[in-house]
């Protein structure tokens, strides 16, 4: 997917792309793991609220370990 943003300022407008994906939170658990990262907290949204398999959004917490 690509976002598109317009932006006007002083009368002059500016245009720029940025290419994306989606990522499923085991990709990102992966991601982390290859970078010396654990998962800490996985919650459905802000309110920390429970993850479950329905849970359409989420909120990942991963830290680095101390060694």
């Amino acid at each position: 997917m690509t976002c598109h943003y317009v932006a006007t300022a002083e009368g002059r407008a500016g245009y720029r792309t940025i290419p994306f994906r989606y990522v499923w939170p085991a990709e990102l658990d992966l991601m982390a793991q290859l970078a010396g990262l654990k998962l800490r907290d996985r919650w459905e949204g802000w309110a920390q609220t429970p993850f479950t398999e329905d849970s359409a959004q989420h909120v990942s917490v991963w830290e680095k370990p101390l060694s």
